[in-house]
């Protein structure tokens, strides 16, 4: 039975999400369509919007699987294991989500920058990180780490230590056992905290402006590339452009929400 009260924060939630998410985003697409299709679609015609698109999605596709695995054991170590510094290990886990992005990437700069910590050897050698492609992927890998740990190691510690006991007593080693008894239980966990990882990584703009240099055509990432065309005042470029990542950020987290919602309801039959 609905109350009064429960009605009226049913109302107020919509209409924050109406003021605060719909409406800004409905704004985008108006923007980007404003002139028409067609001047929307000639903005993927220009190379440097093209080489935007393929360095983010190869940003992405590096980026993705690396803190997969990296993130999955991690998020194993902390929930199977005691083990000292376990705390601290799990505060450092944390940490890109409290520190500004801009920071993070300054960070990579003074260690990796002409004049920072390690700039003159890795001149010396010829290796360049600060303003290209292993910046802009560091700077991603900072950023997203915790996804998928934070993601599945609610459902790690509730599923215990006990199934892997027995499996280890039966003689299961470490990969049949991951395989069989871990990875099955943390299957829906994993894809989602997968798909966040991915959505903030086609998205990330501070750290990777910092240390990527904004060279057009070669380290400008799709929400850089977006920057540029609004102040160069070609707007319907950047609309257009902010547009597509849009959708696919969307279609990444809706797909997340729709498993979310399809596990709960295996769950509860």
């Amino acid at each position: 039975m609905r109350t009064a009260s429960g009605l009226a924060l049913t109302i107020a939630a919509w209409a924050i999400a109406l003021v605060f998410l719909l409406l800004p985003i409905a704004s985008l697409f108006t923007e980007a369509f404003r002139k028409g299709l067609g001047p929307a679609l000639a903005t993927f015609a220009d190379a440097d919007v093209r080489s935007a698109l393929w360095l983010t999605a190869l940003v992405a596709v590096i980026v993705v699987p690396v803190n997969t695995v990296c993130g999955l054991f991690a998020a194993y170590a902390l929930t199977k294991f005691d083990f000292p510094g376990r705390a601290a290990l799990l505060v450092l886990i944390e940490l890109p989500l409290s520190v500004s992005p801009v920071v993070a990437g300054l960070v990579w700069v003074l260690l990796f920058g002409a004049h920072g910590w390690f700039g003159s050897w890795l001149a010396a050698h010829g290796i360049r990180i600060v303003f290209a492609l292993p910046g802009i992927l560091l700077a991603t890998l900072f950023v997203t780490f915790p996804f998928v740990t934070r993601t599945v190691m609610p459902v790690m510690e509730a599923q215990g230590r006990e199934q892997e006991e027995a499996a280890t007593m039966l003689g299961a080693g470490f990969l049949k056992l991951f395989l069989r008894v871990t990875l099955p239980e943390i299957r829906v966990a994993l894809i989602s905290g997968v798909l966040l990882c991915t959505a903030r990584a086609l998205g990330e703009f501070g750290a990777v402006s910092v240390v990527s240099g904004h060279i057009p055509g070669q380290t400008e990432t799709v929400p850089l590339r977006i920057e540029t065309l609004y102040n160069d005042y070609e707007t319907v470029a950047a609309f257009s452009l902010a547009a597509l990542l849009a959708i696919v950020s969307g279609l990444t987290v809706g797909l997340r929400g729709f498993l979310d919602w399809r596990h709960s309801r295996n769950t509860t039959l």
